[in-house]
């Protein structure tokens, strides 16, 4: 089994740009992903609010992080995390059927999409889900589409919507799906990846990870950066502060035991 410096769950901007910190720091370095690089702003066509790169596409602005990160030697391998636990001074990151070890952690598995009621998505029958009307939207050009929710994301989802479908149902997550409606774009908030270390790291109510301006958590070897912490503005470069962050705690943590 290799053991590694730190390994970093989650290849969103927070993981990735953590990553580059810490392989320049010279520590070797393990990134985890369950799906692809980059989290939820690979589904962005056009991000305007990187600073110096305006215009650029979620995929590509996370490739080039990858790629520069890779570039300087950090590893990347896929495995979804489902238990973290310390053995001795190490920690032991339960992933799939495939166990890794490493003295530090910086988990950074962002948040996912809160699902529709069972109730509702039995009235939703058959029809497409989608969590991202850039995305998608224009799949179903001409034709009604519903939107569930109630809070901003959701008003933001319906806007979009209005200027490509024909019709567009707002409603709450209780009310059951328009017979007519051609896909259900669902938008009731989202939920911090972090079921797999509960107990090991403190969580707030919501399940986010709670750490110090420092992206320390409760647990010391154990970081946090991007959106699945506590912090009151989620947003790529928040992200990627946290990233660089958090590296250097870790890396503070690795050279003083």
């Amino acid at each position: 089994m290799t053991k590694y410096d730190i390994i970093i769950i989650g290849a969103g901007i927070a993981g990735m740009t953590a990553a580059i910190y810490a392989v320049r720091a010279g520590k070797k370095v393990l990134v985890l992903e369950s799906q692809v690089e980059g989290g939820q702003i690979i589904n962005t066509i056009n991000i305007e609010n990187w600073p110096g790169d305006l215009g650029i596409s979620g995929a590509d602005l996370s490739q080039k992080i990858r790629a520069h990160a890779a570039e300087l030697g950090a590893a990347f391998d896929y495995a979804s995390v489902t238990k973290i636990t310390q053995v001795g001074s190490a920690w032991e990151v339960l992933g799939d059927d495939e166990t890794f070890t490493a003295s530090a952690l910086i988990i950074a598995t962002g948040t996912n999409p809160r699902k529709m009621s069972a109730k509702q998505s039995a009235s939703a029958g058959d029809k497409p889900i989608s969590y991202c009307a850039t995305c998608d939207g224009a799949l179903y050009k001409g034709k009604p589409v519903v939107v569930v929710g109630s809070g901003n994301t959701a008003k933001h989802e319906t806007a979009y919507l209005e200027n490509i479908a024909s019709k567009v149902y707002h409603i709450h997550h209780d009310d059951p799906i328009p017979v007519d409606a051609a896909a259900v774009f669902v938008a009731i908030g989202r939920v911090p990846g972090t079921e797999f270390c509960r107990g090991v790291v403190d969580l707030d109510e919501n399940g986010y990870i709670i750490s110090d301006e420092n992206c320390q958590t409760s647990t010391p070897g154990i970081f946090v950066a991007g959106d699945c912490r506590t912090k009151s503005l989620r947003q790529l470069v928040t992200a990627a502060s946290d990233g660089a962050i958090a590296a250097t705690g870790a890396i503070n943590y690795l050279n003083q035991t």
